[in-house]
């Protein structure tokens, strides 16, 4: 049975965290593949406006490639409006059907997985796997949720912070892959 993983996410920009993360999925969880799917709008960040779709796509591509284990999927930004995760997860089982589906989430998340959309039906259809924060012990999953923790790899490092470290002119090096800093150099993103 195939295992595969969907990691949803603005990736605004993709950084070492997202990195890592993957890869402590596929080892752990021991995936065929992993799919990286950028949002094409929060629902739980209504105020935010995401980077423009093609400029986070590039990165995300630049970020990944080589990993032949890992593919961007557009789907969320093709369907535009807000992004919601069981149009996504649907998705993904009638494409694969009979794998086992992984979804990827930070654990500031899981307190707030009843909220989201049409979520006794996401329960079933996806095991949920917690990003952790460094130093971050395991988070209960409220009912009927399920779900494990990963163990390698936690990383204190969010986009927001490579944003405003751009927007002040501060150094990104070892934070983002070095072909992402030079994108967004060549591109003046985030200024």
């Amino acid at each position: 049975m195939p295992r595969i993983a969907l990691f949803g996410g603005s990736f605004d920009p993709v950084h070492m965290g997202h990195l890592l993360v993957s890869q402590a999925a596929r080892e752990e969880l021991d995936l065929s593949r992993l799919f990286f799917i950028p949002a094409a709008q929060s629902p739980f960040k209504p105020d935010r406006k995401p980077t423009a779709p093609n400029e986070r796509l590039r990165l995300l591509r630049l970020a990944l490639a080589g990993k032949t284990w890992c593919e961007v999927d557009e789907q969320e930004i093709r369907r535009g409006g807000v992004s919601y995760t069981i149009d996504t997860a649907r998705d993904y089982q009638r494409r694969f059907q009979g794998a086992e589906i992984f979804y990827l989430i930070g654990a500031d998340n899981v307190a707030h997985l009843p909220k989201w959309r049409e979520s006794t039906e996401l329960a079933r259809l996806l095991e949920f796997v917690v990003i952790p924060r460094p130093g971050q012990t395991d988070v209960p999953f409220p009912a009927p949720f399920r779900g494990r923790m990963l163990k390698g790899f936690p990383l204190g490092v969010s986009s927001s912070q490579i944003r405003a470290r751009v927007k002040a002119g501060a150094p990104i090096d070892h934070l983002v892959p070095a072909v992402v800093a030079e994108a967004i150099r060549n591109y003046q993103l985030y200024l």
